[in-house]
């Protein structure tokens, strides 16, 4: 545990900012996460991470402590679309979760590409993300790609990081969009009445998606969607906050998503990454061999 006093000169600095400055360790994200779990507190009591912290005030930080978790190969079939010497990239199923947590110790991803690969991951994700670049939802299907070594690792962390690229998704949602194209610029945050689910929130982390009309049908459209950032449910949030809520996403539909259980037996979200493309260099299937 630990705690700063704040200074003068430290006041009126948001909490997650001053957090990750004194603590070179921590990621804004889990900053930001152990504020919402009352790891990091003010004089004692939870704070928002857009607090702006007082001279004087007492900050304390209880960091988690590191837990040992073997995480074990497993023989599970894989979608492979792209392999070579640095990355593998996989289409990734429905359902599938992408690395081990609470609830899911195995049957993931990781766990998966740890048999196929047989060592021969980045470690930079660390004992539960080997190799994890970038992840996607359980209910989310499409490419997920994985590096087998740190420079790759580095290499397109870097690109994603610097919005070289652009994630791609495809959806079905619900209702007839008028406009052919759109930007959608809503800061999503942790809901305030239901900690598992996202919302568009004020005091959030910018989120900004950008979605195009492929084709319109009776009470349906489908999207081709691109995200400038990356949150936690991002499109699933954002197209349901404009009205239009992903076919078969029960947790954003609001109840008013009829489409699925009740016509069709549809039971998966229509929502799956397309692509992941470099705009300087195109796609990375294709690519990906010039870019270290």
């Amino acid at each position: 545990m630990k705690q700063y006093i704040i200074k003068k000169e430290q006041k009126n600095i948001r909490i997650d900012k001053l957090i990750s400055e004194l603590e070179k360790d921590l990621s804004r994200s889990s900053i930001q996460r152990m504020i919402e779990e009352g790891n990091i507190l003010v004089n004692g009591k939870k704070v928002k991470s857009s607090y702006k912290v007082e001279e004087d005030n007492v900050i304390t930080i209880k960091k988690e402590e590191p837990k040992e978790v073997d995480v074990l190969p497993e023989d599970i079939p894989l979608n492979i679309i792209y392999e070579d010497k640095d990355i593998i990239i996989i289409n990734k199923k429905k359902g599938m979760v992408v690395h081990p947590g609470n609830g899911n110790p195995n049957g993931t991803l990781v766990n998966a590409i740890m048999s196929k690969c047989k060592g021969s991951l980045s470690g930079i994700g660390g004992k539960i993300r080997p190799g994890i670049v970038h992840r996607i939802d359980k209910d989310t299907s499409g490419l997920v790609i994985v590096a087998k070594n740190d420079k790759a690792h580095i290499n397109i962390s870097n690109q994603i990081k610097n919005r070289e690229v652009e994630k791609i998704y495809i959806a079905l949602v619900r209702g007839v969009i008028k406009e052919n194209k759109a930007t959608i610029n809503m800061p999503i945050a942790r809901s305030n009445t239901d900690r598992k689910k996202m919302a568009v929130n004020k005091d959030g982390k910018e989120a900004i998606s950008e979605f195009e009309v492929i084709k319109r049908y009776n009470g349906y459209t489908l999207v081709k969607v691109k995200i400038k950032t990356g949150r936690t449910h991002q499109i699933r949030v954002h197209m349901s906050e404009i009205g239009y809520p992903i076919v078969g996403d029960t947790v954003y539909s609001n109840g008013k998503n009829p489409f699925g259980v009740t016509r069709t037996n549809v039971t998966r979200i229509f929502l799956r990454i397309y692509t992941p493309y470099n705009k300087r260099k195109g796609k990375i299937r294709s690519t990906i061999a010039r870019i270290f």
